[in-house]
């Protein structure tokens, strides 16, 4: 077995910068700790199958940047993240690590797609918004009003699925292009990258899709404040929230109280709740109402002081504990290219294979743009053009 002489100090780095231990490395590629440390440590060193596997299963690195005489320089991820302890991002799942890492290349991407012009003239991100001037309720119905989409809209939306693809295509509609993955991870629901131009936001996928909703508007609220953000599901459940300067504080609760009203303005909330006796039944119907998850209503009616702290963390673990367990039981599976084009989007879609169309890149080019094999190109458009024949 050849082996090749690569920069131990390349491949350390590569694993830090992923977020990885020796022994969740060693896992990964089945071999034991001493064998990943002397290949860091520069006392041995990899075959080229092991040094491919490394690269391309575990780092998601070119091969040859492990040739290179030292770590190439690379903003660190954890500077877009202002708001997320120093403790708690390296804490960060390497799953997660890697979804950043690749929302930062789709941002690179629609830089070169669109020439480093912004493509959408919308005012949404342009509103003043800062934590010392704000007013709640007015906020958030601007933002509903320049969305587009009224309180009555949303109650008559069909389903919840419905309601997810009405609300990101008003958000790409505005420049904010919104994507999806399977995060494989259930303690994050979601993250944004902050950018003047080219605003995103991740979702993952595994989540119910009310909890999406809600990410949806949580993140936007982070890309107002003009700051990336990382959505954690229980955040109660952490030092997380404690361990944040008081400033950055503030700024998670106002995500999280921006994405209620605006979902659920507390006028209209107060009127269609009065008398209501707050139980599992009746918190499910005004859920479906607004067609947000329970949790959001849950949350209204111990905000206005309708149910006790008690009683809010009681039936919020138990809808969490059913969650998971259908979630167990829910089968995998479905359409590779379908599933493709709704992580990826109409919006990013458009832009790529117009770019194709009219020969500014290369079919190896969109293959890249895209993050599929050049071979399943063809059938992927073909299933694009079905979708948008519909």
């Amino acid at each position: 077995m050849v082996k090749v002489p690569i920069n131990p100090d390349i491949l350390r780095w590569a694993r830090e910068s992923a977020n990885l231990t020796i022994d969740e490395v060693a896992n990964k590629i089945k071999k034991n700790q001493e064998t990943i440390a002397s290949w860091e440590n520069g006392t041995d060193f990899p075959s080229y199958i092991q040094l491919e596997k490394l690269a391309y299963k575990v780092y998601k690195r070119p091969v040859a940047i492990f040739f290179f005489p030292t770590p190439p320089k690379e903003d660190k991820i954890n500077k877009s993240f202002r708001t997320l302890p120093e403790s708690e991002f390296k804490k960060l799942p390497s799953t997660l690590i890697k979804q950043i890492r690749k929302a930062m290349v789709i941002q690179e991407n629609l830089y070169e797609l669109c020439n480093n012009k912004t493509i959408s003239e919308s005012k949404l991100l342009g509103k003043r918004f800062t934590l010392r001037n704000y007013n709640l309720k007015k906020h958030a119905a601007n933002i509903r009003n320049i969305l587009g989409i009224s309180l009555d809209e949303q109650k008559s939306f069909t389903s919840v699925e419905t309601a997810l693809i009405k609300w990101r295509d008003a958000f790409e509609e505005h420049g904010i292009f919104v994507f999806k993955e399977a995060f494989r991870n259930d303690d994050y629901s979601g993250f944004c990258l902050y950018d003047e131009n080219f605003p995103l936001i991740f979702i993952n996928n595994t989540m119910h899709k009310t909890r999406q909703i809600f990410t949806l508007f949580h993140e936007l609220g982070h890309l107002l404040l003009k700051t990336s953000g990382i959505d954690k599901v229980n955040p109660e459940n952490t030092n997380y929230i404690r361990a944040l300067p008081e400033p950055d504080r503030k700024l998670e609760a106002l995500c999280n109280n921006l994405a209620a009203e605006i979902l659920v303005p507390s006028n209209d909330f107060l009127t269609c709740t009065r008398g209501i006796t707050v139980n599992d039944v009746s918190v499910a119907d005004i859920a479906e109402t607004y067609r947000v998850s329970r949790e959001v209503i849950l949350r209204k009616f111990y905000d206005k002081g309708s149910i006790s702290e008690s009683t809010y963390n009681q039936l919020r673990q138990k809808w969490i504990a059913t969650a998971i367990k259908m979630k167990k039981e829910k089968k995998s599976g479905g359409d590779y290219y379908n599933t493709k084009m709704t992580y990826l989007g109409d919006k990013y879609l458009e832009l790529t294979f117009d770019a194709y169309y009219k020969k500014n890149i290369s079919d190896i080019q969109l293959a890249e743009y895209l993050d599929v094999k050049l071979d399943n190109l063809p059938a992927l458009e073909l299933s694009l053009h079905k979708r948008w024949a519909k």
